[in-house]
């Protein structure tokens, strides 16, 4: 049972990682494209308490629609449920990762965060150390990495 657990979570993290990788591109992207690189330095100097407004800015945005896609889910509206709370991770991904990095340094001065943050980076590395050591893992980074060059190779 363990190993069907670990194999599980192997698979989630894999595509987490997958999807992290192209958000954080996309966001990038973005950000050239809405010529907001000027927003983003500022951001990224600015006080602890705005820091933790810009940062509170993105989670009202998701979770209203988290709220919706939960009710679509309860009055049997599964795929539209699905779907919306698909939109609504990438979006809260993209937008709450994005001020979290920029304003990290800020937002680590409040105790509540920083206690926060460390306990759920401890957990998260364990969980990573375990999960690394399976081969469905193992075999997944050599696959990306084999598709990563194929990709590659076909644009040169």
């Amino acid at each position: 049972m363990k190993k069907i657990l670990l194999s599980i979570l192997a698979i989630v993290l894999i595509i987490e990682e997958w999807l992290w990788d192209g958000l954080t591109a996309f966001g990038h992207s973005l950000v050239r494209w809405l010529n907001l690189e000027s927003f983003e330095q500022w951001l990224s100097q600015t006080s602890p308490s705005l820091a933790l407004v810009a940062f509170s800015i993105p989670i009202m945005i998701v979770t209203p629609i988290n709220l919706v896609a939960f009710g679509l889910l309860a009055h049997g509206l599964i795929l539209q449920g699905i779907l919306l709370e698909l939109l609504a991770k990438l979006l809260g991904t993209l937008l709450i990762a994005r001020v979290f990095a920029l304003t990290k340094p800020q937002l680590l001065t409040f105790a509540f965060l920083r206690v926060i943050y460390t306990t759920i980076t401890g957990w998260l590395q364990w969980a990573h150390q375990k999960v690394t050591e399976t081969p469905i893992y193992r075999w997944s980074k050599q696959f990306k990495a084999e598709a990563k060059a194929r990709f590659a190779a076909w644009f040169h």
